[in-house]
């Protein structure tokens, strides 16, 4: 009879012990997992996401100390692989990170499309899945309970512009809309129509083009013909450089011209030089704009660091390049600085618990306010409008954020040929 009772005993004994130390490994380390876009269409806004990720993980490690959870400091381990780019890699890299890698939290890849792509499989697992590279108002249509973004709603990315010129040029009523046939870029130029018919613009062309293009000549020949006064559109960073220099080829001349994701990064005007100058672009933070523990203060947000130029160091060394990192950064290094506060306001790395929590925080970081709504999108946000002026990416709006006055009517494209720049 003893050893009847005994060889369950003994299972037992062996079974809490497994358990005991697998949950103690599991707590030595909290695993952030990325299908990353190393290479691929999106290779360029990926390497800034990773150095910003790559930024805050040392912070919140050697800085801050590590993590607070269940009662001891735990430091964080980032886990990425190359998504490439592609949808079909998005979704079989989540399903390892998760079941071989074994993370606390999946990051998504850049993009829209990509992220959308990625979250039922995060949802099958319940597992958290944070977007900072996801804009389009339709992934948080779709009743996901684990999804929540940092990056802003892709429906307010020309509204801010439409208001400045709404402001510094009454007499400026005709707008083209000229956007990527892609959800992200559908859902900005839905957003832009619907609140420039608020302001009285007069939406003069309105077409998409095709995710890939080659040649925008045709549909921006026919923009030309509606003669607007200033232009909104793009989508990503090739088509924006191609929307860019097409413009110039055909002398499409405009009083303003912003495109969404291409104008804001340093590899835009690398690529046109001079005929970059005056372009303008959405961009949800910009190095310069004053987030800071004091701002933080004045509106009665508790505040977590890194400062601003604490950032920029930290991404210079991750990345081991001496450039300013862009909005792709910043967000996707905020989004590590929400997730650590989720675990300490939860007190627990359980997915369920630490999405309750990203719900009821309201903080604001170097990349801003934070505050998600139920479905998990991001309003706590806000965007600011960058233009190229002289070779460096100045902020023209809003006001409160100025680092400089927008240059308007922006240089005509023979004007910067002959060398001129945007500098007022």
């Amino acid at each position: 009879m003893r050893k009847t009772y005994l060889i369950p005993f003994v299972i037992f004994v062996a079974m809490f012990g497994f358990l005991f130390v697998t949950n103690s490994l599991a707590a030595s380390k909290i695993v952030i997992g990325h299908p990353a876009c190393l290479s691929g269409k999106y290779a360029k806004a990926g390497e800034q996401a990773i150095g910003g990720i790559k930024a805050c993980v040392n912070w919140v490690n050697k800085t801050y100390g590590g993590v607070k959870v269940a009662g001891k400091k735990v430091p964080l381990e980032y886990k990425y692989y190359d998504c490439e780019s592609r949808k079909e890699t998005v979704t079989s890299l989540i399903g390892r990170l998760i079941t071989v890698d074994k993370v606390n939290v999946v990051f998504a890849p850049y993009s829209s499309g990509l992220t959308l792509r990625g979250a039922p499989v995060a949802e099958s697992h319940k597992m958290l899945y944070m977007d900072h590279g996801g804009a389009n108002n339709k992934i948080f249509r779709q009743g996901f309970r684990y999804t929540v973004q940092t990056i802003g709603p892709a429906s307010r990315y020309h509204e801010g512009t439409l208001d400045m010129i709404h402001k510094i040029d009454p007499k400026a009523k005709k707008v083209a809309l000229a956007y990527e046939d892609s959800e992200f870029a559908k859902m900005v130029m839905h957003g832009a129509e619907k609140h420039a018919k608020k302001l009285g613009f007069n939406v003069v062309f309105k077409r998409t083009y095709p995710k890939g293009v080659t040649d925008l000549t045709p549909l921006l020949s026919a923009l030309k013909a509606s003669k607007p006064d200033f232009i909104l559109g793009g989508g990503h960073f090739e088509d924006g450089q191609l929307f860019n220099r097409q413009m110039a080829d055909l002398g499409i001349d405009t009083k303003a011209l912003s495109l969404i994701a291409a104008a804001t990064l340093p590899a835009f005007y690398e690529a046109l030089t001079n005929m970059a100058e005056g372009v303008m672009g959405p961009s949800h933070w910009e190095y310069g704009v004053k987030y800071s523990k004091k701002e933080a203060k004045k509106v009665g947000l508790p505040w977590i660091g890194p400062s601003q130029d604490e950032f920029v160091a930290l991404f210079k060394k991750a990345l081991g390049k001496d450039i300013i990192p862009d909005y792709h950064a910043a967000e996707a290094g905020a989004q590590v600085l929400a997730y650590v506060l989720a675990v300490e306001k939860a007190n627990s790395l359980n997915s369920d618990k630490v999405r309750a929590a990203l719900g009821d925080l309201k903080f604001m970081s170097f990349y801003g306010g934070w505050d998600v709504d139920d479905t998990g999108l991001q309003v706590g946000h806000s965007m600011v409008d960058v233009q190229w002026q002289g070779g460096k990416r100045v902020i023209v709006w809003p006001e409160a954020a100025q680092t400089g006055k927008p240059y308007y009517p922006m240089p005509t494209f023979a004007e910067k040929a002959k060398g001129k720049v945007a500098v007022p």
